[in-house]
């Protein structure tokens, strides 16, 4: 069952401003070091990759319905790529508490992410199922 949706736009200019102003100051503050790396692996498209990865963050606390309050903080919130290469969201801290806490008993919660951009937009919808264990 659904338990929770979200989404986010973000505007990649935006985040490419960011990154002029304040480089790795904004880097380390927002994102993971896997995230920082994906985003170093692609020079020419730097801010739409990491744009990406802060609307999901985004989409996710919208979906748990805090937002980035009550203990859940941006890098709680990782973007990582499953085997197959789909992207997924890796929860630690509070974003991992949070998720828990709206989890049903008898139920693990899965996370289902998806990521688009189309310069200057750069999108992501997070859905949670709770499957029966």
């Amino acid at each position: 069952m659904i338990i929770a949706i979200g989404s986010d736009l973000c505007n990649i200019e935006r985040i490419q401003q960011s990154l002029e102003r304040w480089g790795e100051k904004f880097e380390n503050r927002v994102f993971t070091a896997t995230e920082i790396a994906k985003g170093n692996s692609r020079p020419f498209t730097k801010a739409g990759t990491l744009a990406k990865r802060f609307a999901a963050k985004e989409a996710f606390s919208k979906a748990v319905g805090t937002g980035f309050r009550a203990g859940v903080f941006m890098k709680d919130i990782g973007v990582v790529n499953a085997k197959s290469g789909a992207p997924t969201l890796a929860l630690s801290g509070g974003a991992a508490r949070r998720l828990a806490a709206i989890t049903p008993a008898g139920h693990e919660a899965v996370v289902h992410l998806t990521l688009t951009d189309d310069h200057p937009w750069a999108q992501a919808f997070v859905i949670i199922e709770a499957r029966k264990l």
